[in-house]
């Protein structure tokens, strides 16, 4: 008999040590008993855990078939976790997994491979990337990763994995065929159309088999809880931990002001003690990766009487500071002094560190960038409130001092002082690199699935009316200049060299050889689905 269970993933790997290896996935019913059986014959198995997603919903911006609502609403999903261990590293071992409900039925996934964390000195290729976020050219660009360099050993996330966090469906089913996991498991079935001709395209078998490891980019927080009659609201509806201690003495700090619930609950990372999840370091073959919580609320820079504003308050709030964006605030301090930065040092300085080839450093914000998001600076808003005479409210504007960004004052110094080969970030949604006078590379490799353009020859960066503070309109306001692809530059309608993409046709993805220590980049024209991938940068990390 058929079985009506279907799962809502596949399965994929998490937080492998030199032994063992977890293996995930999601069911939409709470199940029996949940096995992974593995071994050359799948004559082993382990039993999964289960938990419960504790704020997954879906709401009237949910692309789901036969969905009708007004407000959000939960949707019930279960997360099975399974550790399969005497693991032998550089062996791969067939796998497979399989849900069990109370009345016999059973669903079970195709059979994958696995492997424990890799030992120094095995070769390996992992896939850079980040800003996913359901856009058109994600399932393109991870068909052409696995079509291209074939199975990688694991995935580095920059951030923005989806667009709601907290909306389900964005995860796992969204009906235009684009989910997170779908794509990155080649289970989509995203359709793309040009001059007619349409072009479905799935997604790569990636995390199957390879381990991934994530940042937190903006687009993985939710704001306050049940406020608002949408996802997309709340998502919006975030504010600063010490205005809600202010506001709501006594309530959920976490519930008032913003939260990576979701995000937490889904993956299994490395832990760092004072940041759990958020940011952390792990070793994998010859590299030391260590991930930082860098990002702040995205507000949009125009100067809005409605929306919340990076710069201004809209005046219909102004005597309510309830109501109040509090500007492009920060999340977690990496500022001098900060836990997070302390954190750091001592990762810096730690032995496991030091021994490493490779030493990479992953966020989501970017420290250099051509892309609209590196302005304004990287810092907290200094707030700058206008009252009349009788001390009534009439304007509340944000300044964002260029010498006070965190990540170029405080962090890049020390990532330079230790040696740090590689920085990788995200945000802005195309693709561009630098270097610094010692030879530390900075990769944006965000161009996944669409692009907001690049502040570049006559494509100038909003400048907002009355902003005081330095405000660079084009290039990098950080001093680097962009490094020119060294294989196949695109070139300007003049015939120069361009040294970004920023396209929503061309889609880039990047891979670190580790076995060479060179870090490629590939783009792919969607435009020209019968057309091959091309290889147009490559770099050697010293």
């Amino acid at each position: 008999m058929t079985s009506p269970l279907h799962l809502l993933t596949d399965p994929f790997l998490q937080l492998p040590t030199d032994k063992s290896v977890q293996v995930v996935w999601f069911t939409e019913f709470l199940g029996k008993k949940h096995i992974v059986t593995y071994g050359k014959n799948l004559d082993q198995s382990t039993c999964a855990k289960t938990t419960k997603l504790s704020r997954t919903r879906e709401d009237q911006k949910s692309n789901l078939v036969n969905l009708t609502t007004n407000q959000p609403i939960i949707r019930d999903i279960w997360r099975h976790e399974a550790e399969v261990i005497g693991l032998t590293p550089g062996v791969r071992v067939p796998y497979r997994i399989t849900s069990i409900c109370s009345d016999g039925l059973s669903v079970s996934s195709n059979v994958f491979t696995l492997a424990p964390n890799p030992k120094p000195g095995q070769a390996l290729k992992i896939l850079l990337t980040s800003d996913h976020q359901l856009k058109p050219m994600t399932s393109a660009n991870l068909q052409k990763v696995v079509e291209t360099v074939g199975q990688v050993d694991g995935v580095w996330f920059a951030g923005d994995l989806i667009n709601v966090s907290d909306r389900a469906s964005e995860w796992f089913d969204d009906s235009r065929g684009g989910a997170f996991f779908p794509v990155l498991q080649g289970r989509a079935n995203y359709e793309m159309t040009y001059n007619r001709v349409k072009t479905i395209y799935t997604g790569g078998e990636i995390i199957q088999h390879a381990p991934m490891f994530t940042a937190i980019g903006n687009h993985e927080v939710m704001g306050r809880w049940g406020r608002t009659d949408s996802l997309n609201s709340e998502f919006n509806d975030t504010i600063p931990r010490d205005v809600a201690q202010k506001l709501y003495s006594g309530k959920s700090l976490i519930d008032n002001s913003f939260n990576t619930h979701t995000y937490e609950e889904i993956f299994s990372l490395p832990e760092s003690k004072p940041g759990g999840k958020k940011y952390y370091a792990v070793s994998f073959g010859d590299v030391r990766l260590v991930v930082l919580y860098v990002t702040n609320m995205w507000r949009t820079p125009k100067l809005d009487t409605v929306r919340k504003s990076r710069y201004t308050e809209p005046a219909q709030n102004l005597d309510n500071p309830e109501n109040w964006g509090y500007g492009q605030f920060i999340f977690e301090s990496i500022a001098k002094g900060s836990q997070q930065y302390n954190w750091l040092e001592a990762e810096l300085n730690s032995l496991e560190f030091q021994k490493a080839k490779y030493k990479v450093v992953m966020f989501h914000h970017p420290p250099h960038t051509l892309g609209d998001n590196i302005v304004p600076p990287y810092t907290n808003p200094v707030q700058i409130i206008e009252s009349n005479q009788q001390g009534k409210i009439t304007a509340v504007r944000y300044e964002y001092p260029k010498h006070a960004d965190y990540i170029n004052r405080d962090v890049l110094p020390l990532l330079e002082a230790a040696n740090v080969q590689l920085v990788l970030y995200g945000h802005s949604h195309l693709w561009n690199r630098f270097v610094s006078p010692s030879g530390m590379h900075f990769l944006e490799t965000s161009n996944v699935g669409n692009s907001y353009g690049a502040a570049w020859g006559n494509k100038k960066r909003e400048v907002p009316i009355g902003y005081q503070e330095d405000y660079v309109a084009l290039g990098n306001p950080y001093g680097l200049e962009p490094v020119t692809p060294t294989i196949a530059p695109l070139l300007a309608e003049d015939g120069q060299p361009l040294p970004y993409i920023a396209s929503n046709d061309i889609t880039v993805f990047s891979i670190f050889d580790t076995g060479i220590g060179v870090v490629s980049s590939y783009y792919f024209d969607t435009r020209k689905p019968d057309s091959d991938v091309v290889k147009f940068d490559e770099f050697k990390l010293k």
